[in-house]
């Protein structure tokens, strides 16, 4: 496959986790404790899945031994 999906991919889910982490921020300054477990949650979800893609995409680089 070729790079630009992957790179795309990560740095969307990236980008996606970024803003919810800040949100998260934004809800605990504001006092709505109840949501900020949940908004934090996703965020972290949003970098793991960034970092699975680019795991994806480097054992998609390497070459195949067939």
């Amino acid at each position: 496959m070729r790079q630009a999906p992957f790179m795309a991919m990560a740095g969307a889910t990236a980008a996606l986790g970024t803003v919810l982490a800040f949100f998260a921020l934004q809800l605990r300054a504001s006092g709505y404790e109840p949501y900020v477990e949940s908004v934090t949650t996703f965020s972290m979800l949003m970098f793991a899945t960034s970092a699975l893609v680019v795991a994806t995409w480097a054992r998609d680089g390497r070459r195949r031994s067939d």
